[in-house]
């Protein structure tokens, strides 16, 4: 069996190159599906994997470099993030994705957990806690420095497509016709996350999902003399 050796690297052109070791006939066919399919130019890449080549690549090697992903024999880190990204970003199961990819359906469950997990160490660096100072977008701003100077972010709502059991569908069908889950996320100023709780069906209450996420142990906490902004649903 043929080894895969994998290096990241820039052509001239400033479009990002993958260079490869000796390979089978599928690790070859695989390599050319990515390159043809996916990393083709940005609107592929942007349609295949919801994100541009310029982020992917970044984030790729952002991964390799904390050492939460490790290149394979048979699989890049590419390669890795690129199957979890079209599985997640078109809502493939394992066998249909594998069969693009030229691998099996275990391989891709095994990948999809290692991605998932890696993202999830990243945690730190995608979340960070609210501050109690003046936004700086807000400080000194006559138009807005006397109304939302104590404000420290938006909280809103979003219903995200759920695969659930047939007997749970009622209840995760709120303002969609398929069932969903009810999603919050808290943001500050600078377009960060600084709170994300995720799980509750879709027919459920802005309101009782905001509650929730204050009165958890871990939940959202908003600083003294602080506040966000929310639309008027989550106070009926």
């Amino acid at each position: 069996m043929s080894a895969l050796v994998v290096r990241s690297g820039k052509r001239k052109s400033r479009t990002e190159c993958i260079s490869y070791g000796l390979m089978d006939e599928t690790d070859r066919v695989r390599r050319q599906y990515f390159e043809d399919k996916i990393w083709k130019d940005d609107a592929t890449c942007l349609n295949m994997l919801r994100l541009g080549r310029g982020p992917f690549f970044r984030f790729c090697q952002l991964l390799r470099d904390r050492r939460l992903l490790q290149d394979m024999i048979h699989m890049s880190v590419e390669q890795q993030v690129g199957t979890f990204l079209h599985t997640v970003g078109h809502n493939v199961r394992d066998t249909p994705a594998g069969d693009n990819f030229r691998i099996t359906g275990e391989v891709v469950s095994r990948y999809f957990k290692k991605v998932i997990h890696a993202i999830g160490e990243l945690r730190h660096d995608l979340i960070r806690e609210s501050s109690s100072a003046t936004p700086t977008k807000i400080e000194g701003n006559h138009r807005w420095d006397p109304y939302f100077k104590d404000c420290v972010g938006v909280i809103d709502v979003t219903h995200v497509r759920a695969s659930v059991t047939e007997d749970m569908e009622p209840r995760c069908r709120g303002r969609k016709t398929h069932a969903t889950q009810n999603v919050m996320a808290a943001v500050d100023f600078d377009l960060r996350f600084t709170f994300v709780l995720a799980g509750w069906e879709g027919s459920a209450h802005d309101a009782q999902v905001l509650r929730d996420a204050l009165e958890r142990e871990n939940g959202l906490r908003v600083p003294q003399g602080k506040f966000y902004l929310v639309g008027a649903g989550h106070g009926a």
